[in-house]
C-alpha cells in the first residue's frame, strides 16, 4: 500500500508539464532599456550562460549553447524539473536563450525563448560486431575518432523550447529590476 502511494505520487512529480506557471513576457514601466538589458544580462551571466550577441539598439540577448547541468553540479540552475534533470544526465542536452527587449506603451518589455536540443551520435563499430566507445587509448587519455560518415550523422535534434527555464530567466529578470528599484517595482506583470 505505501509503496502504491508513493510509486504513484514519484511518478505524478516526474511528468515533463507538471503543476508549472509559465511566464510569457514580463513588463516594468520604472526602468529604462538600457538598465533591463544590463539586469537581464547579469541574469543570464549569474546562471551559467555566455552571451554570443548583445545588441542595444535592438533589444536583442542571445547566449551561447550551454550544455545541461549534471547531478553533481548543484550549484547550476539550467534544469527546471525533474525531467529536464533526469534528461540532462542521461543525455548531451543544451539549452541557447535569446530575449528580445522592448518598448511597449510606456514600458519596457522582456520576451524570453530558450531552445533546448539533444546530441545524437552514430554508433562506433569494431568491426567484429562489438561497439566501440573509444577508439584509440592509452593509460591516460583515451580518444573517439570519426570517419566522415560519422562525423555528417553528429547532430543536434530539436526538442522545442524550455518553457521552466524561460519562465525562471524572467522571474530572475523581473526580481533584478525589482531589487535595483529598491524593492519596489510598478506595472510589472
Amino acid at each position: 500500500m505505501i509503496f502504491g502511494c508513493a510509486a504513484v505520487g514519484f511518478l505524478a512529480g516526474c511528468g515533463r508539464q507538471g503543476y508549472v506557471v509559465t511566464v510569457d513576457n514580463i513588463c516594468t514601466a520604472d526602468r529604462d532599456k538600457t538598465a533591463v538589458m544590463a539586469a537581464a544580462k547579469n541574469v543570464l551571466g549569474r546562471m551559467g550562460f555566455d552571451i554570443e550577441k548583445f545588441d542595444p539598439d535592438s533589444g536583442y540577448i542571445r547566449t551561447r549553447p550551454l550544455s545541461g547541468a549534471q547531478a553533481f553540479e548543484f550549484w547550476r540552475s539550467d534544469n527546471i524539473g525533474s525531467f529536464n534533470s533526469t534528461e540532462a544526465n542521461i543525455q548531451s542536452i543544451r539549452r541557447t536563450a535569446e530575449l528580445n527587449v522592448g518598448e511597449r506603451q510606456g514600458q519596457v518589455c522582456v520576451a524570453c525563448a530558450v531552445k533546448a536540443e539533444r546530441f545524437s551520435m552514430p554508433q562506433l563499430d569494431t568491426g567484429d560486431g562489438q561497439t566501440a566507445v573509444f577508439s584509440e587509448a592509452n593509460r591516460t587519455l583515451q580518444r573517439t575518432q570519426f570517419d566522415t560518415g560519422q562525423k555528417k550523422d553528429m547532430v543536434w535534434i530539436a526538442l522545442g523550447r524550455d518553457k521552466q527555464l524561460e519562465t525562471k530567466i524572467l522571474r530572475e529578470i523581473k526580481s533584478k529590476i525589482k531589487m535595483q528599484n529598491g524593492g519596489a517595482t510598478k506595472g510589472t506583470q
